[in-house]
């Protein structure tokens, strides 16, 4: 009997079990099944930290790369003889071009940012082309010895099980300890290995053998350097991107963490956008915590939603009357440098280490549903007695559920995940937690910049019933920015403020709430999860500076 030969895809009768090639073959895509969704996970992560938005370039990036992977999948039809030399030699595309991607993106961001989304698209068409052809290779390969039936099945379901262990695997291991740059040169050898793999397997069939195992060789040697010298990559990145000398960075599964020093003092970024400079970080910090704390006269019990560096908390303590402080930080990365971290530790006064502080690592959106029943509010006319406490009806939330000041300190809205913390859902969660006489206040980011996107903010808090105080003040590092108390009783100015204040007085404390005519309020929408407005408007309006 003569056997077909190896270019020819005739389809055969199904062997009584899985020869060792087809083992091989099929292990393989299920390595380059999970290669590929990675590669468009770390373009896709990149994009957010970079561009912002996170649903628009997820989306962008998954539509490209399908439309590439049917671009391949049509190209593959052409590829008729030496299926074997044109399976490697995609495979070793893909992992060069797969594999250098986010390091080529980070310094692409530092040295050259106006080319960042024509080369962040252009590699992510080029990887999702390469992916395409891959499988119809693999499937006409295996077609010489697999009946179509089990063909398709067998494929598919190692194509689908790579792409969910990768899926699981980016951001509860990959990300958080290897960072973007080494896991992406990580998988990179991956698929170096599996064309390596694939000469072993077919070097029977290749006709030029030598020049394949070179090529493979120099693929790994160049993907193995890089991963060697991937911490240098990223030093040389993001030394040009923020100037200042780097002191620390870390990546956690939500966002990349870097501070720097120089001459203003550290400074904080988070995904590239600056956070806080430790020469005027005390006039934001003393302009978004005192005036609600000092209104109140003796607050007891206080959240802070955010604001994981701990500044925020910091200023809290400064009131004798304080006996616990939530703070809801969702990145455990956060809290855990700005409390270990000698240096970073010491700018926030070692506030997290207090006795009076209680950390919790969780979504702020889920932490505040996590009250039972909405809190009843003392009747009309009725008192709360001293301390800022009020009667409840049976099943309300209890004492222990509700604060007398909340501190809101999220990042801007730059993208849906944010913004679903400025929307009417949230702020109405945000009530049932604050108490009748307690005061709430939301950094509100610039009436300057992005008068729009703040008056959506006001008209959002006032949407679920609290009425509400904007006021302002001049950060340097920032330009002039935007803060607004919510209650459910009128914002009253404070007697007094704490000792040891570098920027607020009780005579200057006013004029905060004073907005010139070009800060002043414009009509606005309320910023719903349904439409998630405010994200739109935010980007529009800051995309102007």
């Amino acid at each position: 009997m003569t056997h077909p030969q190896p270019d020819l895809p005739q389809a055969q009768g199904p062997s009584p079990g899985p020869r060792p090639i087809e083992i091989a073959l099929l292990f393989s895509v299920f390595v380059v099944a999970a290669c590929g969704l990675l590669y468009e996970l770390a373009a896709g992560a990149l994009a957010s930290y970079v561009l912002g938005d996170s649903v628009l370039q997820f989306s962008t990036i998954i539509g490209t790369y399908l439309f590439a992977m049917g671009v391949g999948s049509w190209l593959s039809r052409y590829f008729e003889r030496q299926l074997p030399a044109h399976f490697l030699r995609v495979e070793l595309m893909v992992a060069l071009v797969g594999g250098l991607l986010p390091a080529t993106l980070f310094l692409a961001n530092a040295y050259a940012p106006g080319a960042f989304r024509l080369l962040l698209y252009g590699m992510v068409f080029v990887v999702g082309m390469l992916a395409g052809l891959e499988i119809p290779l693999v499937m006409r390969i295996l077609k010489r010895n697999v009946a179509l039936r089990d063909l398709v099945s067998q494929v598919l379901t190692f194509d689908y099980l790579g792409a969910l262990a990768v899926s699981l695997a980016f951001p509860l291991l990959l990300v958080p300890h290897l960072g973007l740059i080494r896991t992406g040169l990580v998988f990179g050898v991956l698929n170096a290995a599996v064309a390596l793999w694939a000469v072993w397997l077919f070097r029977h069939e290749l006709r030029r053998l030598k020049a394949h195992v070179v090529a493979c060789v120099m693929v790994l040697g160049t993907l193995l350097g890089a991963l060697a010298g991937a911490d240098h990559i990223t030093t040389l990145a993001e030394d040009k991107f923020y100037q200042d000398r780097i002191i620390f960075t870390t990546t956690s599964p939500y966002q990349r963490i870097v501070v720097t020093q120089g001459r203003a003092g550290h400074r904080l970024y988070l995904n590239g956008n600056l956070q806080f400079a430790q020469s005027d970080e005390y006039r934001y910090h003393e302009a978004l915590v005192h005036p609600a704390m000092a209104a109140h006269g003796a607050p007891k019990r206080v959240a802070v939603l955010g604001g994981g560096d701990g500044m925020a908390v910091r200023e809290i303590l400064r009131y004798p009357s304080v006996e616990s402080v939530t703070l809801v930080e969702l990145d455990p990365a956060m809290t855990r440098i700005f409390s270990e971290h000698p240096t970073l530790a010491a700018l926030n006064g070692h506030a997290l280490q207090n006795p009076k502080v209680k950390i919790v690592n969780t979504d702020a959106f889920g932490w505040l549903q996590q009250a039972p029943v909405s809190a009843a509010r003392p009747p009309e006319g009725a008192k709360a007695p001293p301390g800022g406490s009020e009667p409840r009806a049976p099943g309300s939330v209890g004492a222990a559920d509700v604060f007398d000041v909340i501190v809101v300190d999220f990042p801007d809205p730059t993208n849906f995940s944010i913004g679903k913390l400025y929307t009417n859902s949230f702020y109405a969660l945000l009530d049932r937690r604050l108490a009748a006489s307690g005061y709430a206040v939301v950094q509100t980011t610039s009436p300057l910049v992005a008068r729009k996107s703040y008056w959506t903010v006001a008209e959002t808090i006032e949407s679920v019933g609290l009425s509400t105080a904007p006021y302002h003040a001049h950060v340097p590092s920032f330009g002039e920015w935007g803060f607004i108390i919510a209650s459910h009783r009128p914002w009253r100015l404070p007697d007094a403020l704490p000792d040891g204040l570098r920027f607020l007085t009780p005579d200057t404390l006013p004029l905060l709430f004073d907005f010139p005519r070009d800060m002043a309020r414009v009509p606005a929408d309320v910023n719903r999860l349904s439409n998630q407005a405010l994200v739109h408007t935010y980007e529009r309006e800051w995309g102007k500076h």
